[in-house]
C-alpha cells in the first residue's frame, strides 16, 4: 500500500502574506495590498510560523523586523513569486509583445538604439522594436504603436499629452581632409526632412548662406554617411556624431550651435499606456535629463 507523504509546502496565501510583509515592512501595508485587516495578517504570520517551525518576524511595540530565517525564507519567496508573475505574464501573451516605437531613422540610429541597453538593464523583462518613419501622420492603432517621437516647435506639442523632451541644435560636421579646406569651398550636405536647418544655423552664425542650395538626402544618416566619405559638409545634431568626432573621422567646422525652434517630443495613445508604455516614457525622460547641459550644442 502507497503512503502519501504529507505536502511539505505551507497554504499558498499564508506564502503570499509573509511575503508582502517582507515587501512592505509593514502588516498595515500587506492587509491594504491583500484587503485584509492587520489582525487577520498577523494570524496569518503565526500559522506560517507554526507550520515552519521557525520564528520569521520579531514582533516589536511599534515596528517588526525579519529573523534571519525570515529574511532567507522572504528571498526565497519573493524570487518564486517573481517567476511565477513572468510565467503568467508570458502565457498570457503580454510579456512577449515588445514594445513598438516609431521614429526618425536618424534619431533611432544615432541617439536611442545606442542606448537601448541601458532600458533593458532597467527593466529586463521588457523589448523594445524600433521602426522609422517620417510622416507627421501617427496612427497608433493601425501601427500598433505604443509610442512615437515627432518634431514641433516647443510651444506647438504634435498632440495633447506630448511629453517634450530635448530642443534640437544643429552645427556643422566634416571629414578630417575635407574640413582643411573650408566651410566655404564645401559642398553643404543636409536633409528633406529638415531642410530649413542650414538655414537656421547661418542665422545664428550671421553668415549669408551660399547661392548653391545644398544637397538634401532623403535622411540625416545619409548625409553623414555622405560627409564621412568626404563628400562635403553636413548640418546635423551634434549628439548624432558624437563617435564619429570621438574617434576623429568628423570634425566639428564650428563652435556655434543654432537652436532650430524644435523639440523631439514623446507621443503615446490617447488613454493611460500599458505599464510598458509608462516604463518607456520614464526612462526616456531620465535618459534625457542625464545628457550634461550644452552636450548637445
Amino acid at each position: 500500500m502507497l503512503t502519501r507523504m504529507p505536502d511539505p509546502l505551507p497554504p499558498l496565501a499564508a506564502l503570499r502574506t509573509f511575503a508582502l510583509v517582507a515587501e512592505t515592512g509593514s502588516l498595515t501595508a500587506a492587509g491594504a495590498r491583500l484587503n485584509l485587516t492587520q489582525p487577520a495578517i498577523s494570524r496569518r504570520i503565526r500559522e506560517l510560523e507554526a507550520a515552519l517551525g521557525v520564528t520569521l518576524v520579531h514582533r516589536g511595540a511599534n515596528a517588526l523586523r525579519l529573523t534571519e530565517d525570515g529574511l532567507r525564507y522572504a528571498a526565497a519567496l519573493q524570487q518564486a513569486f517573481a517567476g511565477i508573475a513572468a510565467a503568467t505574464l508570458e502565457l498570457r501573451g503580454t510579456a512577449a509583445a515588445p514594445l513598438r516605437i516609431r521614429a526618425y531613422t536618424t534619431w533611432a540610429m544615432r541617439w536611442l538604439i545606442p542606448r537601448l541597453p541601458r532600458f533593458r538593464a532597467r527593466h529586463p523583462g521588457l523589448e523594445v522594436e524600433v521602426v522609422t518613419s517620417t510622416s507627421p501622420a501617427v496612427d497608433f492603432a493601425r501601427e500598433g504603436l505604443d509610442a512615437a517621437i515627432r518634431t514641433a516647435p516647443a510651444g506647438t506639442p504634435p498632440m495633447r499629452g506630448a511629453v517634450r523632451l530635448q530642443a534640437v541644435h544643429v552645427a556643422p560636421f566634416a571629414a578630417p581632409a575635407a574640413a582643411r579646406q573650408g566651410l566655404d569651398r564645401l559642398t553643404w550636405l543636409g536633409s528633406r526632412v529638415r531642410p530649413r536647418d542650414w538655414g537656421s544655423w547661418c542665422a545664428a552664425a550671421g553668415l549669408t548662406p551660399p547661392a548653391t542650395p545644398p544637397l538634401l538626402f532623403e535622411s540625416t544618416s545619409l548625409a553623414i554617411q555622405a560627409a564621412l566619405e568626404g563628400l562635403g559638409v553636413v548640418i546635423c545634431t551634434p549628439d548624432f556624431v558624437e563617435e564619429e568626432v570621438r574617434r576623429r573621422r568628423l570634425r566639428r567646422m564650428s563652435p556655434i550651435s543654432a537652436a532650430t525652434g524644435d523639440h523631439y517630443w514623446l507621443l503615446q495613445p490617447p488613454g493611460a499606456p500599458r505599464s510598458g508604455g509608462e516604463a518607456f516614457r520614464d526612462w526616456l525622460r531620465d535618459e534625457v535629463a542625464a545628457i550634461p547641459r550644452g552636450a548637445a550644442r
